[in-house]
């Protein structure tokens, strides 16, 4: 091994180590302050290791204060957003790689797509509230999943279209000529072809969803409908703030990015590899 080289990595993996620690210190102190007692808050002082490390915050978290409930309206509303987004945000990108539109209609809809996602959630709050009730819509995990459209929909829009763009046309002209239908086409073909901008994509809405508060915050009215933004906000109160459940209810909310992420992961990098055949 050269010196040149010696050198460098005797440079680079210091800062990598660097960079790392400052990625991991959050989460090792939120771990930490959710394994301290209250007293340990009171008592002042940083320290990043728990001197009497305790379970109370998650055993309170999970079995007194309903978070159970909140992970599971969270996961249902953040899944079905983010399978809905996925779906019509998809077939829409498709249709504006594929089909001519006349008066450029593709671009005034996208432009349309992009100004929508610019609008501050709030604004919308108002016109939102009106349609759901003229539609009798009572359910708020339906509300939800159709207001979280707002921040999907575009989103998965702009970032598959770039994808299906890439994608040969002699490709899907193949499975039609074999006698494949438009659909058989797109689902057999097209849709193994963009599966990288799926996972991304998915992944992007799934975090988005998850961690939504706005929209949560005014359509969720009662306990039983909150989401984990929202009982999560409950630990802080008008006289107090409990370190300690909120630190454990934040890691508990991390948990099943971090899974969904790995899992989405496979699909993420066998779709670049069966887009490198082509």
């Amino acid at each position: 091994m050269s010196t040149r080289r010696v050198l460098k990595n005797a440079i680079l993996y210091p800062l990598l180590l660097m960079v790392v620690a400052v990625a991991l210190l959050p989460i090792g102190w939120l771990l930490s302050t959710s394994l301290k007692t209250p007293l340990e808050f009171l008592g002042g002082g940083i320290s990043l290791i728990p001197r009497q490390p305790t379970l109370a915050h998650y055993q309170e978290v999970l079995f007194e204060r309903g978070f159970l409930r909140f992970l599971g309206n969270t996961a249902v509303v953040a899944s079905a957003a983010t399978a809905l987004s996925l779906w019509t945000g998809s077939l829409a990108a498709y249709a504006l790689t594929r089909f001519r539109f006349p008066c450029k209609l593709d671009a005034i809809f996208l432009l349309w797509a992009l100004v929508v996602r610019t609008i501050p959630p709030i604004v919308l709050v108002v016109p939102l509230f009106i349609l759901f009730r003229e539609l009798r819509l009572t359910n708020v995990r339906v509300i939800l999943i159709l207001a979280y459209q707002i921040y999907t929909l575009p989103l998965t829009v702009w970032m598959l279209l770039g994808f299906f763009r890439e994608i040969p046309r002699e490709v899907e002209e193949a499975a039609l000529i074999d006698g494949a239908s438009r659909l058989q086409a797109l689902a057999r073909v097209v849709y193994p072809l963009v599966m990288p901008g799926l996972a991304a994509s998915a992944i992007f809405c799934i975090i988005t969803t998850w961690n939504e508060f706005t929209y949560a915050l005014i359509f969720a009215r009662v306990p039983a409908d909150f989401t984990i933004p929202i009982g999560i906000a409950t630990f802080i109160t008008e006289y107090r703030t409990l370190w300690g459940p909120l630190a454990a209810g934040g890691l508990i909310s991390s948990l099943p990015l971090l899974g969904f992420t790995v899992f989405v992961q496979r699909y993420l990098l066998r779709g670049f590899a069966l887009r490198g055949v082509f």
